[in-house]
């Protein structure tokens, strides 16, 4: 069963993605360069998404190290699916043009991209 995270529980989790197992202060101290939050409100979050089964955690001497059970490339496959489903109607290519429409493309995505569309041309 696929848990969806929270717009919050995915900031914790792209932190994670990015930085590895980390305590609960690092995360703190991250989010707090972006947004007004508590350092008490993280680390409820923290034990809620450990309750959920979105983290695991063990102890490192006296501190808690959290890591991501989620993997990053299963939590965006399911996003996006969710999203072509309903704000799309099933259409990737909808989806797709109303993103670079909307947002400013690097040369590089652009070949990535084209790349991934030859791919997915020659193997059909």
């Amino acid at each position: 069963m696929y848990i969806k995270p929270t717009d919050s529980e995915l900031e914790i989790l792209n932190y994670l993605w990015q930085a590895g197992p980390s305590t609960v202060r690092s995360v703190h101290d991250a989010l707090s360069e972006t947004k007004d939050v508590g350092y008490t409100t993280t680390l409820k979050l923290m034990q809620i998404m450990h309750d959920k089964g979105l983290l695991y955690r063990t102890e490192q001497g006296r501190s808690h190290i959290y890591v991501a059970l989620l993997g990053k490339e299963e939590t965006q496959q399911n996003f996006v699916g969710k999203m072509v489903e309903t704000l799309f109607q099933g259409s990737a290519a909808q989806m797709v043009m109303q993103a670079l429409g909307n947002h400013t493309t690097s040369k590089e995505e652009l070949n990535e991209i084209r790349e991934l569309l030859n791919n997915l041309e020659n193997n059909h």
